[in-house]
C-alpha cells in the first residue's frame, strides 16, 4: 500500500482562507476598508508578498475591491463574483452552501438541462444517444459517491454535446465544481441508486424522443431538489 506525501497549506493560501471566512462569515462586511498592506503583514505576521499575492487572488474572485488611491475594500460579492467566488464559498466551511446558493445552482441547471434535453431529442442521432446510455451505466457501476457524480457529470456534459449547440457543453463545464459538489451530497444523503434512478428515467424518455414528457421530468426532479422529496441542503 502506497500512502501519498502530506502538504501544509501555503502563508498565501491561510491568508486567503482567514479573509475569505471573515468576508463570508460577515465579520468584515460590504464595504469595509481594509488596513494598509504592510499593517496586514504586521498584524498576521507574513511578508507584504503574502499580503499583496492574497489580496489580488481575493480580487479576483470578486471578494475585494482595490480602488486606486484609496484602498482595499470589502466587494459586494454577489454582485461582482464569477465562478472562482462560488467555488471558494463551496469550499468554506467544508463545503457548506447556504439554501440560497443551492436553490439558485439548481434553478440555472434546471434551465440549461431543458435547452440540452430539447436540443439532444430534436438533434441527436440514435448512435449519440446509446453513448449517453454508456454514460449512465458509468454511473450505476460507481462504487463512491465521488465516483458517481463525476460519471453523472459525464451524462450531462454528453447530453450538452449530442445536441449540438457549441455554447452549452462550455456553460456546463463552467459548472463542474460545484454541480458535482451537490451530487456528492445527493449520493451521501439519499443513495447512489436514487441518482441512477432519476437519470434512467430521463434517459428513456429521450430515447423515446419524448420532449414533453423529459421535461416534465426534468421539472419534477430538480423540484424534488429544490423543495421537495430530495433536498440537498445542509439540513434537508
Amino acid at each position: 500500500m502506497e500512502f501519498t506525501k502530506l502538504s501544509s497549506p501555503s502563508l498565501k493560501n491561510l491568508f486567503v482562507q482567514q479573509l475569505q471566512g471573515m468576508i463570508l462569515s460577515g465579520a468584515l462586511p460590504v464595504g469595509a476598508q481594509l488596513p494598509p498592506e504592510r499593517t496586514l503583514a504586521e498584524q498576521m505576521r507574513v511578508s507584504r508578498t503574502v499580503v499583496n499575492s492574497g489580496l489580488a487572488e481575493l480580487s479576483d474572485q470578486g471578494f475585494l475591491e482595490v480602488r486606486p488611491r484609496q484602498g482595499t475594500c470589502v466587494a459586494d460579492y454577489r454582485r461582482r463574483g464569477n465562478l472562482s467566488t462560488l467555488i471558494a464559498i463551496m469550499q468554506y466551511k467544508g463545503g457548506v452552501l447556504g439554501r440560497e446558493e443551492i436553490r439558485s445552482i439548481l434553478e440555472v441547471r434546471r434551465a440549461l438541462e431543458h435547452l440540452a434535453a430539447e436540443r439532444a431529442i430534436l438533434c441527436a442521432s440514435d448512435e449519440a444517444l446509446e453513448r449517453l446510455g454508456e454514460a449512465l451505466a458509468q454511473i450505476a457501476a460507481a462504487p463512491t459517491p465521488e465516483q458517481a457524480a463525476e460519471a453523472a457529470f459525464g451524462f450531462q456534459h454528453e447530453l450538452a454535446l449530442v445536441g449540438g449547440n457549441s455554447i452549452v457543453p462550455l456553460i456546463y463545464y463552467s459548472f463542474k465544481p460545484p454541480v458535482i459538489a451537490l451530487w456528492v451530497r445527493f449520493c451521501n444523503l439519499y443513495g447512489i441508486p436514487a441518482l441512477v434512478s432519476n437519470t434512467q428515467t430521463l434517459y428513456s424518455l429521450l430515447c423515446a424522443r419524448d420532449a414533453e414528457g423529459a421535461s416534465r421530468w426534468i421539472d419534477t426532479y430538480l423540484e424534488q431538489a429544490i423543495s421537495g422529496s430530495q433536498q440537498i441542503y445542509e439540513h434537508p
